[in-house]
């Protein structure tokens, strides 16, 4: 094999995840790695409602098409951001290992709260009727748990426009992936990380996914060896539990999964928008057989009334959803 094309977006995170693949890859004595940057449809409609468009497919669509058409031979992908169902003749090969999960809150470089605060106690701290920037339905439908009062407005753009917008715009604090924090530098930027009883993740949040042509075994066994089997696991849980609810990439569900010792542990919910109903079960399974626990657990949600809650979302045309 005399070399690996890696399809990626050309955004800061999305290179930094690319690097990190190739970095692997050609450390494991794999083959050298070129990264080609594919500009997706979610990339050239910055400012869209991403509900009206096509949601998160948008991220992926032309990486995928990509892949298909034999231009390059792995796309890497934020694992939250691929659907649950990918197309036919495509595979999520393999998971990089894990980063953190959680959600972080991030307020204005002004604002100098409190140290060790938890999101919580910094929720409450910001007033009455905080504004708070966040385009994801999961995450407005639990933080309204936390502070009911919040107004939560909408942000989008990659972290440094992100990063500038709750420095200088219209917002209290914003929410951003603690992952996407810590992998480009900007640690010291996180006031508080929500704990998964404060705020449960989007499935997939902090993974790095493979996905290759279902038939390329050559480029599968590569990828195969440098695959994280204990995030591989929790992952698959999550993202078939999501499958099983029907649920698409801008329903408020939220599901956390970790491996510990032979078993699997997952955490999930789901949660109408304004937070005042939201079912939510933990369970435990082999670690062996995480998409039967996932389906598992999806089946106690759809009989605590998660189906009726993802059937209102969907009529009431949720906004746009939150990539960060």
């Amino acid at each position: 094999m005399s070399g690996l094309r890696i399809g990626t977006r050309g955004s800061d995170l999305a290179l930094w995840q690319a690097r990190a693949v190739a970095t692997a890859i050609e450390a494991s004595d794999g083959p050298p790695c070129e990264l080609k940057v594919i500009r997706t449809s979610g990339d050239r409609l910055p400012h869209a409602d991403l509900t009206e468009v096509g949601g998160k497919r948008l991220f992926v669509k032309e990486i995928e098409e990509a892949l298909i058409a034999r231009e390059i031979d792995v796309a890497v992908h934020s694992a939250k951001d691929l659907p649950a169902v990918v197309p036919a003749g495509l595979a999520v090969r393999g998971y990089l290992q894990r980063a953190d999960a959680r959600d972080g809150l991030v307020l204005p470089a002004s604002a100098n709260p409190p140290p060790n605060s938890t999101a919580t106690a910094l929720l409450t701290r910001l007033g009455p009727k905080p504004r708070v920037g966040t385009s994801s339905v999961r995450r407005i439908a639990q933080l309204a748990m936390l502070h009911h009062d919040a107004t939560f407005v909408p942000i989008r753009g990659n972290l440094d426009t992100r990063l500038r917008k709750v420095d200088d715009g219209p917002y209290d604090a914003i929410v951003l992936a603690v992952a996407g924090l810590r992998r480009l530098g900007f640690t010291n930027r996180l006031s508080a990380a929500l704990t998964i009883d404060e705020c449960v993740p989007a499935p997939g949040q902090g993974a790095i996914a493979m996905e290759t042509r279902a038939d390329d075994t050559v480029t599968s066994d590569v990828v195969a060896r440098i695959d994280d089997a204990d995030t591989g696991a929790a992952v698959t849980a999550e993202r078939t539990l999501v499958e099983a609810l029907g649920g698409g990439c801008q329903m408020p569900i939220g599901a956390h999964a970790v491996v510990a010792g032979t078993e699997l542990r997952i955490d999930a919910v789901v949660s109408t928008l304004d937070g005042r109903r939201a079912p939510r079960f933990q369970a435990q399974g082999d670690r062996a057989a995480p998409a039967a626990l996932g389906q598992a657990l999806a089946a106690r949600l759809v009989d605590a009334g998660a189906a009726e809650i993802l059937a209102e979302v969907s009529r009431a045309q949720t906004p746009e959803v939150d990539r960060s």
